[in-house]
């Protein structure tokens, strides 16, 4: 195949002979992206009746910005998709009844056994992986753009694992577990190499039960779930972010070692 970026039409060799003046149709910013970086391999996929082109393309990062006044933590949640230490927060209340509503559809379904119940299975769960990542897309891009803007980096927990560390209630382990955590960092690493601001992940333990002023840490300074109280200095605040700021603190700390000078000779 061959791309006519100008005329907005691709000519493609199919087995029935050539195809000359396809046209082809994407947003406005995609378009631009495809005529300046594309390389590589081309696909021609049909997917629930339509066809879609799929282009690769080399996107070059932005100068890395090494010297970052400051970072910002995000902490990942259910509740609350992402708290930053700035006190921002990206609930995922409407993403929650969403999937609790996809959820109560799809047993509606897998209750019938027939052919069309288990299209129609695979359609909506395409449907629903599609409208998380769409929100993850968002909640990236916004945390991105306030760190460029800013001049901060951006410090994330490192999850890996996370499921494996505790036993849930039944009730809540088929939420956690189909939960985007992972995809949301993807999102905010990518973006944010191309943005060129830092990034880091750091150790996630605790960071919702230390006080980020006297450092005094204890499972009862989370009364609640939503609640953070120090139980030495007093302090208080919204759970996540009190998170966040301990996320926050400890890639300063890091910070200083990943930028830290090679002693020569090793």
């Amino acid at each position: 195949m061959s791309w006519q970026y100008d005329a907005g039409t691709v000519s493609i060799w199919t087995v029935a002979g050539r195809l000359r003046g396809v046209p082809y149709i994407g947003h406005r910013d995609h378009l631009a992206m495809l005529a300046r970086c594309r390389r590589g391999e081309s696909d021609l996929v049909h997917r629930d009746g339509r066809w879609f082109l799929l282009a690769t393309c080399e996107v070059e990062a932005a100068p890395l910005n090494t010297d970052p006044v400051d970072w910002i933590g995000v902490d990942r949640g259910v509740v609350n998709l992402a708290t930053t230490s700035d006190g921002g927060n990206h609930t995922g209340r409407r993403l929650d009844r969403y999937r609790r509503w996809q959820a109560r559809k799809r047993k509606e379904l897998q209750a019938k056994r027939t052919r069309s119940a288990n299209r129609r299975l695979k359609r909506r769960a395409k449907k629903e992986a599609r409208h998380a990542t769409h929100t993850n897309h968002k909640i990236a891009k916004t945390i991105v753009a306030d760190a460029q803007r800013t001049g901060r980096g951006i410090a994330l927990e490192d999850l890996g694992g996370i499921r494996d560390r505790g036993r849930l209630p039944a009730h809540q382990r088929a939420r956690v577990s189909s939960w985007p955590f992972h995809q949301l960092g993807e999102h905010l690493a990518y973006k944010a190499q191309r943005a060129g601001v830092p990034f880091l992940e750091v150790d996630s333990a605790y960071t919702s039960q230390r006080c980020p002023r006297c450092g005094h840490t204890a499972r009862n300074n989370r009364p609640c779930r939503d609640r953070f109280c120090c139980r030495r200095c007093g302090l208080a605040g919204p759970a996540d972010v009190v998170a966040g700021v301990n996320v926050r603190n400890r890639a300063r700390s890091a910070w200083v070692f990943v930028t830290a000078p090679v002693p020569p000779g090793t």
